[in-house]
């Protein structure tokens, strides 16, 4: 995730969220939180991967009027505007997701996928992304809280050996839900290394090429 990325991101939280962040929020994770690590997902069309920034197309999506009313957020009154490389690269944005370092814990902060796209494997593909992250910097386990009426994102999480270690009473301002605290088995054990490897493989055939 980069700066220009947020309003976008924005907009996709706040389809999907009751309490979004502000977007000021994202700014101080990206440049100011060194324990910070954020992705966005993007949907491409296949004859973009080969493409030169200059000449990628803008892929084809369910709402592109999303983007036209978030144009005017993407530069402040004496800003160019987005070149055309740049409004294909946040037209494709689909979904995001972070964590933060935490001694040798990965905690996974926000995950969402715009809903237009949801139910495809971008949410997981995520996930996927973040256990890559939290190997890379060192990190024996991942942990998060999701809503204890969020089954769909406690399976997902589940096929990656996440497992409820406890709850969070009152954890959600909006309405007072309570979360599940989850965490994996250590990510370096061979179970966890052959979950994620069969896990990988099965995404894989259903996404196709991806980067």
């Amino acid at each position: 995730m980069r700066i220009e990325h947020i309003p976008v991101v924005s907009a996709i939280e706040r389809r999907c969220f009751a309490q979004p962040w502000p977007q000021n929020a994202y700014r101080r994770e990206i440049q100011s939180n060194r324990t910070a690590h954020y992705f966005v997902a993007r949907m491409v069309e296949s004859d973009e991967r080969s493409a030169t920034p200059e000449t990628r197309p803008a892929p084809a999506t369910p709402d592109n009027g999303l983007f036209g009313r978030l144009s005017r957020l993407l530069r402040g009154p004496l800003e160019p505007p987005p070149t055309p490389a740049l409004e294909a690269e946040l037209r494709s944005i689909v979904g995001y997701a972070g964590l933060w370092l935490m001694t040798d814990e990965a905690h996974i902060t926000t995950i969402a996928v715009d809903p237009d796209f949801q139910g495809r494997g971008i949410g997981e593909l995520l996930v996927v992304a973040l256990i890559d992250r939290a190997q890379q910097i060192g990190a024996r386990w991942l942990t998060l809280e999701v809503r204890v009426t969020n089954d769909v994102a406690q399976r997902l999480y589940e096929k990656y050996t996440f497992k409820e270690m406890g709850i969070r009473r009152r954890y959600y301002s909006d309405n007072g839900e309570d979360a599940l605290v989850m965490w994996t088995d250590p990510i370096d054990s061979d179970t966890f290394q052959e979950t994620l490897l069969r896990n990988r493989e099965a995404l894989d055939r259903r996404l196709g090429p991806y980067d």
